[in-house]
């Protein structure tokens, strides 16, 4: 049995040693046509890259050509010569008679300014982490508190989606109506917006998608008015965009939707949420829906009764006493810039001011602190200042 064995045992050593140089073999062929591979590779990019090089030179040579029917520099002086005095008197003249005809660059359309008497918010009744207050009438900052640092705007972002929707719509529009689609409460529901409360396929007029998007905050509201005015919400955010530019404050102000959704693209600063406001409450439609303290919607088949909304930030302030009349208001919260809200006032001598914050850690907190600043920072005593009409 013992020579058996070993006979046995040296056969399958063999048969082991040759299945090991099998796969040696197989691998060094992988190998070497792997380098194939990789060489042919190399080629192409180099035959590549020298294609466009010699593009770039040809291109680079045919534009430093010089024109046959242009005359040589030596010409050129020579036909200039040639002009007569008076004729050389009118082209010297022609410049500048267009630079008077091209109109200046228009400056942004509000700009508000710091003065000697312009203060920090530093009272501890104010909790919100950044706050701006604006003598609207004067243009002037009355008080700040990180007025130029980047904030998420939350739907104090829908202050911008009613102004550039208004801008874009004539009183006979506001009777039209709009069908809400499933696409547009599906957005609602899922992003966890606000709403107020219309249904997939309901008729709804155009004047309530306008209300709906301030008072209740209403993300329902507020797409079915972007779709509405420019088809989509990504091509009604473009012209979000171009009114931040046209109101000058695109360098520092961005918004990727009309809800007030966190993005960290969507952003600006509570001076530049001013400029928007400012500019809002001068459009006669926009500054009617944000003055509203209640409204309800019109009869549909959905809502035979209407909607009843509500402007609680204004419903909640107007007892307090805040110096005057806070006449506008758009409050917003997302978890990165808690509760925020803008205002518009008019103070007891008439003069107007917008106030900004957010940050603060409540609805009711974020009242108290505009009823603070109003309180604390608006100057006492007479003025000439008239309200912004």
């Amino acid at each position: 049995m013992e020579p058996y064995i070993e006979e046995q045992d040296i056969f399958e050593e063999k048969e082991y040693y040759a299945r090991c140089e099998e796969r040696r073999r197989i691998r060094l062929e992988r190998q070497k046509r792997r380098r194939r591979q990789r060489m042919l590779k190399r080629c192409l990019y180099l035959v590549l890259l020298v294609s466009v090089l010699v593009t770039i030179v040809v291109v680079s040579k045919g534009r430093g050509r010089r024109p046959a029917e242009e005359p040589l520099p030596q010409e050129e002086e020579a036909v200039e010569e040639a002009v007569e005095p008076e004729a050389a008197e009118e082209t010297e003249k022609e410049p500048a008679e267009r630079e008077e005809d091209v109109p200046e660059k228009e400056n942004p359309v509000y700009r508000f300014t710091t003065t000697p008497d312009t203060v920090g918010i530093y009272s501890e009744n104010v909790i919100s982490t950044h706050a701006v207050l604006v003598d609207a009438d004067r243009d002037v900052i009355v008080a700040s508190k990180g007025a130029d640092e980047r904030i998420y705007p939350a739907s104090m972002t829908k202050v911008l989606t009613v102004l550039v929707a208004a801008e874009q719509i004539t009183e006979e529009d506001l009777d039209d109506t709009f069908i809400m689609t499933r696409e547009i409460t599906d957005y609602a529901y899922v992003n966890d917006c606000s709403s107020v409360g219309f249904l997939d396929g309901e008729s709804v007029k155009v004047r309530d998608l306008f209300y709906g998007t301030v008072m209740p905050s209403g993300g329902d509201a507020a797409l079915g008015l972007a779709t509405y005015i420019a088809g989509s919400q990504e091509a009604f955010v473009e012209r979000m965009n171009e009114k931040l530019k046209e109101l000058g404050i695109g360098d520092s102000a961005h918004f990727t939707n009309c809800v007030g959704l966190y993005d960290d693209a969507h952003y600006c600063t509570v001076y530049d949420m001013a400029v928007i406001m400012k500019a809002a409450v001068q459009n006669e439609l926009c500054r009617e829906v944000m003055s509203a303290h209640t409204y309800t919607t019109a009869s549909t088949a959905e809502h035979p009764e209407g909607i009843s909304i509500s402007n609680w930030f204004l419903r909640k302030i107007e007892d307090k006493d805040t110096g005057g009349e806070v006449l506008c208001a758009k409050t917003g919260y997302v978890v990165q810039s808690m509760n925020c809200a803008v205002s518009y006032s008019i103070s007891t001598d008439e003069t107007p001011y917008i106030c900004v914050t957010t940050g603060s850690t409540s609805g009711w907190r974020c009242i108290y602190d505009h009823v603070e600043i109003y309180n604390e920072y608006v100057p006492t005593g007479t003025s000439n200042s008239s309200q912004i009409t």
